[in-house]
């Protein structure tokens, strides 16, 4: 049996091992030279990749030798195998949203819209879950749930709605949760409230925001811990991120999918209330004793 690669089924991208997710698992067993070429393709988005074997060696400052076995490290059976994984890998991040409408695959035995979506929902859920990193996923919970830390959320235009919801109900269970305005223009302001003892949660996928990247890296700068949920391809924020969580997003429209997501979203409120019992169930008490107290709140 061969871990090769295989070419996914047509119509989807995310049933082949992504090149990026490879080099991540298989850096344990690289040598120092391979190591320093994964790093090289990783932190050029894999972009260097797609130039010829001589000038990603030079590149790298490595061997030719080093980058065929590379390639063969991974799977494949050699460098241009290798580069028709990265050109297949990139095609998909870029895609525009026309471009996935028509290449959405035709419905089948006159399934319901509903019922194909359904359908695609679990597969991204469960694509997701067969690839998270448990540990990033911990270590995201642990931060929200820290005392005295500041939380701060934003999105793009179309995650912003998750940051909404996230902060939403993390300020059910916790206090200094702020959502930063939807106006790009307003973030400076956020950022100068911003430091060591903040967390800046970013919800970014394909068709990335340049200004979410750029509010990460002044974020970054002043020593925010940024924690970043994105699809399986990685948003440009991952470079500063502290912590990742990647999330399968295809679906058959013109637009990704954020089911995923949101299901991350909802996992990481259930564990920041778990890790903090007390503070969180004492919150929600203050709040329904507010809420019976005041007039406005009452129900009619």
């Amino acid at each position: 049996m061969t871990d090769r690669p295989t070419e996914p089924p047509a119509g989807t991208q995310t049933d082949r091992p992504l090149v990026r997710d490879l080099l991540e698992e298989r850096r344990g067993d690289l040598t120092a030279a391979e190591r320093k070429l994964s790093e090289v393709l990783t932190e050029d988005s894999l972009l260097s990749g797609l130039q010829s074997i001589t000038r990603v060696a030079e590149i790298a400052a490595v061997s030719t030798p080093t980058v065929i076995r590379l390639a063969r490290k991974l799977g494949f059976d050699g460098f241009p195998a290798l580069q028709d994984a990265i050109r297949a890998d990139l095609a998909a991040r870029m895609q525009q949203p026309l471009a996935k409408l028509e290449a959405a695959p035709e419905a089948g035995h006159g399934a319901h819209v509903v019922t194909r979506f359904a359908q695609g929902a679990a597969r991204n859920i469960d694509r997701t879950l067969r690839r998270l990193d448990l540990a990033a996923f911990d270590a995201i919970a642990q931060d929200l749930a820290a005392p005295g830390r500041a939380v701060h959320l934003a999105g793009g235009r179309i995650t912003r709605s998750l940051a909404q919801y996230l902060a939403d109900h993390l300020r059910l269970i916790r206090a200094d949760v702020r959502l930063l305005e939807p106006a790009p223009a307003l973030w400076p302001q956020a950022v100068l409230d911003m430091g060591g003892a903040s967390t800046l949660v970013l919800f970014d996928i394909r068709r990335y925001d340049r200004e979410i990247e750029t509010l990460a890296r002044h974020a970054a700068g002043r020593g925010t811990r940024i924690m970043l949920l994105t699809d399986i391809w990685g948003s440009p924020v991952e470079r500063h991120a502290a912590q990742t969580l990647r999330a399968s997003v295809e679906a058959q429209s013109s637009w990704d999918s954020t089911v995923a997501l949101l299901l991350l979203a909802e996992a990481l409120v259930a564990e920041v209330q778990r890790l903090a019992p007390g503070p969180s169930a004492a919150r929600l008490d203050a709040l329904e004793g507010l809420a019976g107290a005041t007039p406005m709140f009452r129900p009619r």
